[in-house]
C-alpha cells in the first residue's frame, strides 16, 4: 500500500489520505472546492465543480495517472437541481473517456460545500 499525498490539492481535513494506491488501483478522497491553500470556493456550483476536478486531476498526477486511468466516480451533491450544470462541467473533463459513476444527493458535505467527488483509478 502506498499512499499518495501532493501539496498541489487541499490537504485532508481529517485522518485520511488525499489517495491510496494498492497494485494498480488508485482510491482518491473525496475532494470538495478547496483551493491548495484552503479556500473553499462558494457560490456558482460549477466554479466548484472546476475546482473540484482540478484537485482531482492533481492527486491523479501524483501517483502518474491521469483522467484517462479513472474506472469510476461517485458525486455527492447536496442539490439534485444542479445536476445539469455539474454535467455540463463533468463533461468537459471526462469528455471521450466516460468512467461508471454514480451521483447521490445528500444533506450535508464537509465545510458545506455544494459537492464532492471521490474516483477510482487503475494505473498502468
Amino acid at each position: 500500500m502506498k499512499i499518495i499525498q501532493t501539496n498541489n490539492a487541499p490537504q485532508a481535513l481529517g485522518p485520511y489520505s488525499q489517495a491510496v494506491q494498492i497494485g494498480n488501483f488508485l482510491f482518491a478522497s473525496g475532494q470538495i472546492p478547496l483551493t491548495p491553500a484552503g479556500v473553499l470556493i462558494t457560490g456558482d456550483i460549477k466554479e466548484q465543480t472546476h475546482q473540484v476536478l482540478k484537485n482531482i486531476i492533481e492527486v491523479l498526477k501524483e501517483a502518474d495517472a491521469t483522467l484517462e486511468n479513472v474506472v469510476k466516480a461517485t458525486i455527492f451533491i447536496k442539490n439534485m437541481d444542479d445536476f445539469s450544470a455539474i454535467n455540463e462541467v463533468y463533461g468537459e473533463y471526462f469528455d471521450t473517456h466516460k468512467p461508471a459513476r454514480s451521483t447521490v444527493e445528500v444533506a450535508r458535505l464537509p465545510k458545506d460545500a455544494g459537492i464532492e467527488i471521490e474516483v477510482i483509478a487503475h494505473l498502468t
